[in-house]
């Protein structure tokens, strides 16, 4: 590119920081006048209003003059407010104004235009814009297509320009370190500067290299359902996250950060991208793992650990339960319980008071289904409820009368009398009026928590609601189709049983528990949520994703991830996709697979493609990097010289390592070994930890979403990834490898890398 385009540029990039630079004084100014206006108008309220309440004319002033003052507040709160967000979007330009720079021709005018393309947008006068917001309709010109003929959507329909320049840039400290010029969406030279950087513990938005596939997921506006599969390192992530901000600025107004909920896979990636958003210019929308949102609801019971349900085996009966337990067929069955309930089986328990049966599970059963067919559970719950309280209100005369509440009126001191007068000198007729007085406050009192325990559904027995459940399900479901025998199925109810006596249940127990609540109680619905987004969706049932579409129906769905890292469920068959499809209306279902994988070296790439059956899904992005080096040691002392090496070797390069060990427990041991020589490392043990800078040893699955300059996978041998279940498991370890990747292993390397052709990686001697 000649020399001079670049002065040209550069001269009109000092023109565009002149200008953000004059717009952050002047709205610092007005801020500054807003603030103090308010302040004056606030300090002189009580001056310029005077109460008067003499007639109804002055009293119609005062409350005039009032409401004008409430206005000019108002009014000066808003003009700083609105400053304050114009002067943060101007701050945030002043780091690097724009990436890129388009020019078009729109159809039926006469000249060319130049747009430049930002975080954010910026005029200096009205209607002229000297930066658009990457997240505009005309700004899609440049994500999607090439040079020629281009259309793109607006509010009022499609438009079409002639595209002839399409210029990237890449601005460090108000200067133009690089800018090239491509007939592509994003060029490669754009994307190798960017992806050629180091990781750090938060992720970065990357706005400046979304390709034309992200760009598609990034502006649907159409879909119930958008399902993005992606491969490790395909921009899933970045692209939904860039999602999230582009519907908050296509609904503005009508759509709040609040209404937008994402379930990622767990804290740790909470953390991790916690900055993209903010960095766009949006507040962060509801983030939570889905173990948090369904686990806030069992506050008597302790849900199974995601540790546990990680590293726990189950043998091959339990596994087919397992898989019966996460199916859409389980979905339905809980369904048709539940429809069954409307005629018979509720289990009730007694409401108790002063350790006797206030209202006995037998009598609340009678009103239960005493109720007309045509009622629905929540129907019948209410009206139960209803009748409930009716029969606890007619009971506290006659209760006056017991002899525990004569004793307690005699037992009130000076104190407890006066609290309980409606007013200090509260005067009574005789004192039968003063005792009938006193005992009814006493009773209502009393009867506090029989009355909490009717609104709060406590006269349902949830648990053993949940065992006949269970038990039922061979009248529900034909188990043999899941090769399951009666003996197998009544032994597994006999174990939840003795885990709900224990206060805990099982992962693959939470969610249908709370199903069947939802079912019976009518809390199945969120309407305030607009939009779900689920990350790493492989890692999920079934059961659980019908659970979520349940819950939230009002709401659109994207769910991304990888079918080739379920890690958790073993799903990497497709059926998981099928499964979900039947959720939603099939006309308004997209589908975008992203195939090319950015993340990693080309090199890295090719390895981790080869350890899967179906890795020729996977391109590998052309950036060079070292192959991945393998070492296979005699023993483990062996494998801590080496990984002291590697860890020496990555810090000389400046590459953050993670060492990912299959196990906490593993890891903890690694770490206490590290420790002892000297190594400062930080060890990740729960979600709940931030990442920290430098050397971390993490279990394998706290590391889902996470990327890292150099990875190490700790002992990569038969003992600990000896099974064909173990395949996804290390193509995930190895996919989360920016730049190096090394493998140590003693006294061999397991079976599945073995498998990998030996032109893919370096064996060290």
């Amino acid at each position: 590119m000649a020399e001079n385009e670049q002065t040209l540029e550069q001269r009109h990039l000092d023109m565009v920081l002149d200008k953000l630079n004059t717009a952050e004084a002047k709205l610092e100014k007005q801020i500054h006048r807003a603030k103090a206006e308010e302040k004056d108008i606030d300090k002189h309220f009580n001056d310029d209003v005077h109460l008067s309440y003499g007639s109804d004319t002055t009293t119609m002033e005062t409350a005039i003059t009032i409401h004008q003052q409430q206005q000019m507040l108002q009014e000066r709160d808003n003009a700083w407010r609105n400053s304050d967000v114009q002067l943060k979007t101007v701050k945030r330009l002043q780091q690097s104004p724009y990436f890129a720079r388009v020019d078009f021709k729109e159809a039926g005018e006469p000249r060319r235009e130049s747009i430049y393309i930002g975080l954010g947008s910026f005029s200096d006068r009205s209607d002229h814009f000297l930066i658009y917001d990457w997240r505009a309709p005309i700004s899609s010109i440049y994500y999607d297509g090439g040079l020629g003929h281009v259309t793109y959507q607006t509010p009022d329909g499609e438009q079409s320009v002639d595209v002839s320049l399409k210029r990237q840039f890449i601005i460090k400290d108000d200067t133009i370190v690089n800018m090239f010029d491509t007939t592509e969406t994003i060029g490669d030279q754009m994307l190798l500067e960017v992806l050629g950087e180091k990781s750090s513990t938060q992720m970065k938005s990357i706005v400046t290299t979304i390709q034309r596939e992200q760009n598609k997921i990034i502006r649907d506006t159409t879909s119930d359902l958008l399902f993005v599969q992606g491969a490790a390192g395909s921009g899933k992530t970045s692209a939904i996250l860039q999602r999230v901000a582009y519907l908050l600025y296509r609904y503005r107004g009508n759509l709040t950060s609040s209404q937008v909920i994402m379930f990622s896979p767990n804290q740790l990636f909470n953390d991790y991208i916690e900055d993209v958003l903010p960095e766009l210019g949006e507040q962060n929308m509801v983030q939570m793992t889905y173990q948090q949102y369904t686990n806030r609801r069992l506050p008597a019971l302790t849900p199974e650990s995601l540790q546990h349900q990680f590293e726990v085996q189950l043998a091959e009966p339990a596994k087919k339960i397992q898989h019966f337990q996460q199916s859409l067929a389980f979905f339905k069955a809980t369904q048709r319980y539940a429809a069954i309930l409307n005629q018979q089986g509720m289990h009730f328990r007694n409401l108790m008071f002063r350790g006797k049966p206030f209202f006995t599970k037998q009598k609340i059963s009678e009103i239960y289904y005493s109720f007309n067919s045509n009622y629905k559970l929540v129907n019948r719950l209410e009206a139960t409820k209803e009748r409930l309280v009716n029969s606890l209100n007619h009971r506290i005369d006659s209760e006056t009368k017991a002899d525990w509440v004569q004793e307690a009126v005699q037992d009130l001191d000076k104190d407890q009398l006066q609290a309980m007068y409606k007013t200090v000198d509260q005067e009574f007729a005789n004192s039968d009026d003063e005792y009938k007085f006193l005992a009814r406050q006493i009773v209502t009192n009393a009867f506090q928590k029989v009355y909490t325990a009717v609104q709060r559904n406590h006269f349902f027995n949830i648990r053993i609601q949940y065992l006949a459940f269970l038990r039922a399900i061979p009248e529900l479901v034909d188990l043999s189709q899941w090769d399951i025998t009666p003996a197998a199925w009544a032994d597994h109810v006999e174990q939840v049983k003795a885990t709900l006596s224990a206060k805990d249940i099982d992962a693959d127990d939470v969610t249908p528990f709370l199903f069947l609540y939802d079912l019976i109680t009518g809390r199945h619905t969120d309407r305030h949520m607009r939009f779900v987004f689920i990350d790493e969706i492989q890692d999920y049932t079934p059961y659980q994703l019908a659970y979520l579409r349940a819950r939230f129906g009002k709401a659109r769905f994207t769910m991304l991830g990888d079918l080739n890292q379920a890690i958790f469920t073993k799903q990497s068959d497709g059926d998981l996709l099928g499964d979900v499809a039947t959720l939603f209306d099939p006309d308004k279902t997209t589908v975008v697979q992203l195939t090319k994988s950015y993340r990693s070296t080309k090199q890295i790439t090719n390895f981790t493609k080869a350890l899967l059956v179906n890795g020729q899904r996977i391109d590998a992005f052309d950036r060079d990097g070292d192959l991945p080096n393998v070492y296979v040691g005699p023993n483990e002392a062996a494998l801590l010289k080496r990984l002291e090496m590697q860890i020496a070797t990555n810090d000389q390069d400046e590459l953050t390592t993670a060492v990912i060990v299959r196990t906490l427990e593993g890891a903890q041991a690694l770490y206490d070994q590290l420790k002892a020589a000297g190594v400062k490392t930080t060890l990740i043990k729960s979600e709940n930890q931030r990442l920290a800078a430098g050397v971390i040893i993490v279990p394998s699955f706290l590391a889902k979403g996470l990327e890292f300059d150099a990875v190490v996978m700790w002992q990569g041998n038969s003992a600990t990834y000896g099974s064909e279940d173990d395949r996804q498991l290390i193509y995930t370890i190895a996919s989360r490898a920016m730049h190096r990747l090394t493998i140590l292993a003693s006294p061999e390397l397991a079976p599945i890398l073995q498998a990998v052709p030996q032109a893919l990686f370096q064996l060290e001697k």
